[in-house]
C-alpha cells in the first residue's frame, strides 16, 4: 500500500470528461489499495479525485492552507484533514505524506505544485515517483518545451528523466506502481 498524492485544478467550471477522468482515478487508487493525499479541496477535480478515492475504498488525506477552510472549500469527508497556515506548509506536507505522486490536468496551483515536488525529487531530498497523466495529450506541449530546454542545458536530461507520463489511469497507476517496487519510500 502506498500514499499517491494527486495534483489537480479545483475549478467549478471544468468539462465533465476531467472530473471523471479525476473520478476514475480515484477510484483506481482505492481498487489497487493506496491512500490519497490530496490538496484538502471538496471542488473541481480535487473533490472528484477524492470522493473516488472513498468510492474505491481508499483512506483519503486532505492537506488545505486556512484560507481556503474559510472559503467553504474544504473536503470535510476526508479521513483526515489538516489545515495549514499556508500553501509553502501545505505543499511540504503533501510532499511529506506521499510515496508517489501523479498530477492530472490543471493550472497554475497544480503546476506549481509539480514543480515543487519535481524540483525537490532533482535535489535528492526525495526519491519518490512523478507521472504526469498526460490524458489527452493535455501536458504534450508542457512536455515539449522542457525538452526543449534540456537539449539547451537549461533542464539536466536525468532531471528530464525523473518525470513519468501515461495518456490513462491504469497506465498511470502500472507506472507508478512499479517505480514504487525499484525506489526506497523516503
Amino acid at each position: 500500500m502506498a500514499r499517491i498524492g494527486v495534483f489537480c485544478a479545483s475549478s467549478q467550471r471544468l468539462e465533465q470528461r476531467w472530473l471523471d477522468l479525476a473520478h476514475d482515478l480515484g477510484v483506481e487508487i482505492g481498487r489497487r489499495g493506496h491512500e490519497l493525499v490530496s490538496g484538502g479541496g471538496c471542488v473541481g477535480m480535487m473533490g472528484a479525485v477524492a470522493g473516488g478515492a472513498r468510492a474505491g475504498g481508499a483512506r483519503t488525506y486532505g492537506v488545505i492552507p486556512q484560507t481556503l477552510v474559510d472559503l467553504e472549500v474544504a473536503d470535510t469527508k476526508s479521513d483526515e484533514l489538516v489545515v495549514t497556515d499556508g500553501m509553502a506548509s501545505r505543499k511540504t506536507l503533501l510532499i511529506e505524506r506521499s510515496d508517489a505522486f501523479i498530477t492530472l490536468p490543471g493550472g497554475l496551483g497544480t503546476l506549481d505544485e509539480l514543480f515543487e515536488v519535481w524540483t525537490t525529487a532533482t535535489l535528492d531530498l526525495h526519491r519518490k515517483p512523478i507521472l504526469l497523466l498526460d490524458h489527452d495529450g493535455f501536458y504534450g506541449g508542457l512536455m515539449d518545451w522542457l525538452r526543449t530546454l534540456a537539449a539547451q542545458e537549461f533542464v539536466r536530461s536525468t532531471a528530464l528523466a525523473m518525470i513519468l507520463t501515461a495518456g490513462d489511469v491504469h497506465t498511470s497507476m502500472d507506472l507508478i506502481e512499479a517505480s514504487l517496487l525499484g525506489t526506497s519510500r523516503e
